[in-house]
């Protein structure tokens, strides 16, 4: 019994050069099989780091827009119909202490045209609308062209025109005019500016606006705001947030409409991680496809390699030895479709974020946890395989070929 022969362990490099060595056989089936992991894993890769970068350019908007500008609106009274704010609002919102700045706009009975020859009736969607001077500071909008309103030019026919505005109308230039009428009659108006996009603000992007005095002595403007914007402190916009509707309205609170325009921007964020989620899901289906591919190479290959099993049993290997050979060929061969998969949805990352204009994210946390799917797939797909070919006795192996 002391001479009994002791059947030699393998080492990690010698599993390592025996999976490589049974994949190399057989290139092709290896690289088709790889694929259908790596299809899964860029998916899954690319969904995560789409998502990262599109939240990580939504922060940064937010970082730079502010989440500190509230809107006051009429709402409706208890009557069903539509409120009606008071003249004296924005003075009003000025007073509470926390307000850095206050802009309103208020809707004018008029529509825009190139000419007076274009019906009424072709507004291309675009409103008239009357504006505070204060209002592009309390929004943080720059003027693509030309000025804004002024002390001087608010009381005068002249109007500012925002992105989308100027886009429908075909104006690429300032100093031009267009034609504004309503009930009471219309004019020329000369284009004194255009906005850049205001994204907290999009209504403004399909506006005309006109000074407020002007608005009142041409376009029969009441003077009473539709819309109030302001600004406060950050700590403090809770606070100024309860406060508002009384301050705007104090005998009917209760038909202030109050919102915080960036709540919308982090609405849509959560709905892109819903929208995320899903798209993981067709990610870990595809995985799953992947996975099964690996399954049935590594039977295929253990069917058309019991001769060598039967071989490699007879000169001593053990059936852990058979199995841990088997098994180490499906960790690999998955790995490189895991490894190829990273780096493919890296690059698909990369290349949608740039085309987007956003930062290009990975988070860390998707590759390691690519990897680790990677591993769990390929140990999944090959614990069978591996283990029938460990079952397989040496007499039967060699006289089956």
């Amino acid at each position: 019994m002391k001479n009994e022969p002791v059947p030699a362990r393998l080492g990690a490099g010698d599993v390592l050069r025996v999976g490589f060595s049974g994949l190399r056989a057989r290139p092709a089936r290896v690289v088709l099989s790889a694929l259908g992991i790596a299809i899964g894993i860029a998916t899954m890769v690319a969904v995560i780091g789409i998502s990262s970068s599109g939240k990580e350019d939504l922060l940064r908007r937010l970082d730079r827009l502010g989440t500190n500008l509230l809107t006051a609106k009429p709402g409706d009274t208890l009557f069903g119909s539509k409120a009606e704010l008071p003249g004296t609002a924005p003075e009003m919102v000025r007073r509470i202490g926390p307000v850095t700045a206050v802009g309103a706009t208020g809707a004018v009975d008029a529509t825009v045209r190139r000419t007076d020859r274009i019906p009424e009736e072709v507004t291309h969607g675009i409103a008239v609308q009357a504006a505070t001077i204060e209002l592009l500071g309390t929004l943080e909008v720059e003027t693509a062209r030309g000025r804004w309103l002024h002390a001087g030019t608010a009381r005068y026919p002249g109007v500012v025109l925002g992105s989308e505005a100027a886009e429908r109308l075909g104006l690429d230039r300032v100093g031009g005019q267009v034609w504004i009428g309503g009930p009471s009659g219309g004019r020329w108006f000369t284009v004194l500016g255009v906005l850049r996009p205001a994204e907290l603000a999009p209504e403004i992007d399909r506006s005309a606006l006109v000074g407020w005095d002007a608005a009142g002595r041409y376009l029969g403007f009441d003077g009473h705001p539709t819309t109030i914007y302001e600004r406060s402190t950050d700590a403090s916009v809770g606070d100024v947030r309860n406060v508002l509707a009384r301050t705007v309205n104090p005998e009917h609170p209760e038909e202030v409409e109050v919102s915080r325009p960036s709540d919308a921007l982090e609405a849509r964020a959560a709905a892109d991680g819903a929208f995320t989620g899903l798209l993981l899901g067709l990610g870990a289906v595809a995985l799953l496809v992947g996975g099964v591919g690996v399954a049935n190479t590594m039977v295929i290959s253990v069917l058309e390699r019991r001769r060598e099993i039967g071989l490699r049993r007879s000169l001593g290997a053990t059936r852990g030895q058979v199995r841990l050979q088997f098994l180490a060929e499906s960790l690999l061969l998955s790995a490189f479709g895991g490894a190829a998969g990273v780096v493919l949805g890296a690059a698909v990352t990369a290349g949608f974020a740039l085309w987007k204009g956003w930062p290009p994210v990975v988070p860390g946390w998707a590759l390691g946890g690519a990897l680790a799917a990677t591993l769990a797939i390929g140990t999944a797909a090959g614990l069978y395989p591996a283990m029938r070919a460990a079952r397989l006795p040496p007499t039967t192996a060699l006289a089956a070929v």
